[in-house]
């Protein structure tokens, strides 16, 4: 009887994960994962948390316990990264992370001895990366992408840098935020337990804002200064390490540094072509024939495998697959004859403008749009409603007409079919 409540406490856990647009699709392994990362009664306890943030009272009520009783609870949960510890103008909230990014890939980014590290990386690995239904849901189960690509700023052309964004500029971020953080990478992490990792440089996620500040006060990352974040990132360009961040304009609150062998994005590009996991950037590279001496360091150099060489009538050419390119700047930066240059890419790309913008639209393309508003746990949570509502009435009509049809909600209705008056 035991070992049944013990998988049910697993199985309301993994429901619970579900109600996020990106889930964990059930399976052995993903069991064996949790009971790792979560006790039993972790389990049973964070299965009933709302999915939006939520203070030490909403806890301790939903749980019918005492508010200290829930406090220190909650706070061991954040001391091993399975919750985040936020703090804004009215103290401390607390939010339960989807599992990438987020506590799957913080259990890898330090090294600790509460868990056994080796046999979870394995376990990641074969969920992740052999059975794959985790990988095709987060990356392909919805239009609006998780996360997009930066694009190497040193090799951006004085035509490229008087066309693009802010928020298209990692260096951008890494000056805005207001806490930043550095830690283990978790895919190579990962991947040097089972032994298929590379040498790239290991101690270079960078993690913004609050997500970093709840990641430092629980020693999971390292505190560094703009400065320092800057100069990371200048060597992972050096290393041709993709950037890879929240799909967002405003808020960022993490940027990868990937490498093609381990990370799980760009192994997705390299499996599944065309189908970008990613959002990509604004820009293509274009490559001039007449001056391109067919060394193929561009092909070598391109970490999703989007360059190739091909006979075009009696010549050789090395060609961009432009479906399948990210738009990084890696193949610029290996062309030591300045062959290859980034234009403009012709379809524009479009980013949320914050997180909740992303999961909104993450969630009406998934049909889960009813989650985020009736969130039943989540009590009067007044702000985090007006900020679901706010995100929905800035949509095109047909997002919004598709989050009507969700919701069945005689509410919502009267709110979208007065604000299209």
């Amino acid at each position: 009887m035991s070992h049944i409540n013990v998988k049910k406490a697993y199985k309301s856990l993994e429901e619970r994960l579900n109600r996020f647009p990106q889930g964990a699709p059930p399976s052995d392994t993903l069991y064996q994962i949790l009971s790792i990362l979560f006790t039993e009664k972790e389990a049973e306890l964070v299965a009933q948390l709302p999915i939006k943030a939520f203070r030490v009272k909403t806890a301790a009520k939903i749980w019918s316990v005492s508010e200290s009783d829930a406090l220190k609870v909650l706070d061991k949960l954040a001391s091993k990264a399975i919750l985040l510890d936020l703090e804004d103008d009215k103290g401390k909230q607390y939010i339960l992370p989807p599992p990438m990014a987020g506590f799957i890939e913080f259990a890898l980014m330090r090294t600790r001895n509460d868990i056994d590290q080796k046999l979870l990386a394995e376990l990641y690995y074969q969920y992740l990366n052999v059975e794959e239904d985790f990988i095709k849901d987060l990356f392909y189960s919805a239009e609006t992408k998780l996360g997009r690509v930066y694009v190497q700023e040193e090799v951006l052309t004085n035509e490229n840098e008087v066309t693009i964004l802010d928020y298209e500029r990692a260096s951008h971020i890494i000056e805005e935020a207001k806490h930043i953080a550095v830690g283990m990478c978790y895919c190579r992490h990962k991947m040097q337990h089972v032994g298929k990792a590379c040498d790239a440089p290991m101690d270079i996620c960078m993690t913004f804002n609050g997500t970093a500040n709840s990641l430092i006060k629980n020693n999971y990352a390292r505190r560094i200064d703009a400065s320092e974040c800057k100069e990371l990132l200048h060597q992972a360009y050096e290393h041709n390490l993709v950037q890879c961040g929240e799909n967002v304009r405003q808020g960022v609150n993490f940027i990868c540094n990937c490498c093609g062998c381990c990370c799980e994005a760009l192994l997705a590009a390299k499996k599944f072509g065309n189908l970008h996991p990613v959002a990509t950037t604004s820009f293509i590279p274009s490559i001039n024939d007449k001056t391109c001496v067919k060394c193929e360091k561009c092909i070598k150099a391109c970490p999703i495998g989007a360059i190739s060489k091909m006979k075009n009538k009696d010549e050789i050419i090395i060609k961009v697959d432009e479906d399948r390119c990210l738009g990084c700047g890696v193949c610029v930066r290996n062309c030591s004859k300045r062959s290859i240059t980034l234009l403009r890419r012709k379809e524009k790309i479009i980013t949320p403008a914050n997180s909740v913008h992303r999961v909104v639209l993450m969630a009406i393309e998934k049909g889960q749009l009813q989650e985020l508003i009736f969130d039943n746990k989540a009590l009067s949570s007044h702000r985090a409603m007006a900020a679901i509502l706010s995100a929905i009435l800035k949509l095109p009509p047909a997002k919004k007409m598709l989050a009507s049809q969700q919701m069945k909600s005689i509410y919502l209705d009267k709110i979208l079919s007065m604000n299209q008056k």
